[in-house]
């Protein structure tokens, strides 16, 4: 019960990452919100206060603390992956992967950041990725740019709040088993003429580790970074890609 007592809000809450950050948190006692813009699936988690919100929304998210009211822990996991260079990014999908990737962000973290200074305390965990400034990866210009904003963006909050009692990190997984994952390996699959396993194999291959890492691994981190426990950690930039980028 590492996190008894504690009210959590997690984005991008309905399958994923963010399903198993919402799932591992109320394991540990934590009271959640989970957001999401699919309600269906939202509905679906045990245990867990199912909030539809679209973060893009700029009203809904600045209404939300109102409704909810203060919280202890925000889990940014809300995210897209546009796949291309830079030639292959138009200014319309390059503008709405920011709008999802940083600007969403921007605007939860600034919507709770009052409350949590209010109380003295509180941990903020944004996913970011190490397509990002920790490594330049093939075909994803907009994500790559705009998660490494989001690392850029943890670490200035965590630098303007280490002495009162706000923390800020970023979690950056490798390729992670999910089905947003297993949707593009379909796509690239189709694009490229070949074998769905052929795709998905090449996806495996880039991890040394040997296999794509597991939802769970990465919630296991996010309880890590949102308990009490790492009091002493902020502005990090926690990497998990079954050694990728070693």
């Amino acid at each position: 019960m590492r996190l008894n007592g504690k009210r959590a809000l997690v984005t991008a809450a309905a399958q994923g990452i963010g399903r198993a950050i919402a799932e591992a948190f109320v394991a540990e006692g934590a009271t959640v919100f989970a957001a999401d813009l699919n309600g269906e699936l939202l509905g679906q988690l045990p245990s867990v206060t199912p909030i539809v919100l679209d973060v893009t929304d700029r009203d809904a998210v600045a209404a939300l603390p109102g409704k909810i009211g203060g919280i202890d822990i925000l889990v940014n996991g809300a995210g897209f992956v546009h796949a291309g260079d830079i030639l292959a990014c138009d200014e319309d999908a390059f503008v709405f992967s920011m709008s999802i990737n940083v600007t969403a962000m921007y605007r939860l973290c600034r919507a709770f950041l009052p409350g949590m200074l209010e109380q003295g305390q509180g941990s903020i965990v944004n996913i970011a990725s190490i397509a990002s400034s920790v490594k330049g990866i093939p075909n994803r210009f907009a994500y790559g740019t705009t998660k490494a904003a989001v690392i850029g963006m943890t670490k200035a909050i965590a630098a303007d709040y280490v002495l009162r009692g706000v923390r800020c990190n970023a979690i950056c997984p490798g390729t992670i088993d999910s089905p947003s994952l297993r949707q593009r390996v379909a796509e690239q699959a189709a694009a490229s003429g070949i074998d769905l396993a052929d795709a998905t194999a090449a996806f495996v291959a880039r991890q040394p580790v040997g296999r794509l890492g597991r939802p769970e691994e990465i919630a296991a981190l996010a309880v890590y970074l949102a308990a009490d426990e790492s009091g002493f950690t902020t502005g990090t930039t926690q990497v998990i890609d079954g050694g990728w980028v070693n």
